[in-house]
């Protein structure tokens, strides 16, 4: 049976969400909002003399242009400022793909960020984080170090996995809220749907598994930002905010955060006719 919500128009949308939404007139104004919702911080944090930690996606990647940008522009000083990455792909032997490889998350960020801030504005290679499938507990263990996650900013799958935390219909809600960053096979849905965005839909070349922060980091985050921008998302933005919490959907035990919101363009909001 069809979910009523897959059919919510967008004041139905809008109306009683169990996350709020923010509608933006396209991707662009998304990418450009989060990316000033960065620097802000940054600068707020700067300015008291504190570190900024966020957990940062590679997808949604539009806002690292507008962020580099800002950085640059307004020479931000990063240098307090900590990057932790969301997840990596993993070869067949459950090591990091290799950081030249096409679909590598650690190369994305080297080529299209830290390389272009000013080497005098860019955070220290030590403040660069990524999961590392040989040390799981050292992004828990720095996070507590750090005083926790300022923001966590990420997008969603096509099944509600935020990071590559992947459903599991065998846990319950609460006990899928406890993972940690961890190693696990990317599912079949998520490979398929990344495979068109990133190879053509060569399907047999993608990789099977992963490392990821867990729901549990990104959960405890004192704030979340979550951005949708595929035709695919009028779905999953309906599901996240109408759908009940279960670790089916995971983006759903994210209902009832203090402080997160879902932004998505007129595009999303609007269903096909």
């Amino acid at each position: 049976m069809i979910q009523e919500f897959y059919t919510y128009n967008k004041k139905e949308l809008l109306s009683n969400p169990k996350i709020p939404l923010i509608v933006m007139e396209d991707n662009q104004s998304i990418f450009q909002s989060m990316a000033k919702e960065m620097v802000d911080e940054i600068e707020r944090k700067n300015s008291l003399n504190e570190t900024t930690v966020f957990i940062c996606p590679v997808g949604p990647v539009g806002q690292y242009p507008y962020f580099v940008h800002m950085v640059n522009e307004n020479n931000i000083s990063l240098k307090n400022v900590w990057f932790i990455n969301m997840d990596e792909y993993l070869d067949d032997k459950k090591e990091w793909i290799d950081k030249d490889h096409k679909l590598s998350f650690r190369g994305f960020m080297d080529r299209n960020v830290y390389s272009k801030i000013k080497p005098e504005l860019v955070m220290s290679q030590e403040q660069r984080i990524f999961p590392d499938p040989e040390n799981t507990s050292y992004i828990p263990e720095l996070i507590e170090k750090l005083g926790g996650v300022d923001i966590a900013f990420g997008g969603i799958g096509i099944n509600g996995h935020v990071a590559f935390n992947e459903p599991m219909e065998e846990l319950s809600g609460e006990e899928f809220l406890q993972l940690k960053t961890r190693v696990l096979e990317i599912a079949e849905e998520t490979r398929a749907v990344n495979s068109i965005g990133d190879l053509n839909g060569a399907l047999d070349a993608m990789p099977k598994y992963c490392v990821t922060v867990g729901i549990n980091e990104i959960s405890n985050a004192r704030k979340i930002r979550l951005g949708c921008f595929r035709d695919w998302h009028r779905a999953v933005v309906r599901q996240a905010a109408y759908g009940e919490k279960s670790a089916h959907f995971p983006v759903s035990l994210l209902q009832g955060h203090k402080d997160i919101n879902i932004k998505f363009s007129e595009f999303i909001a609007n269903l096909k006719d």
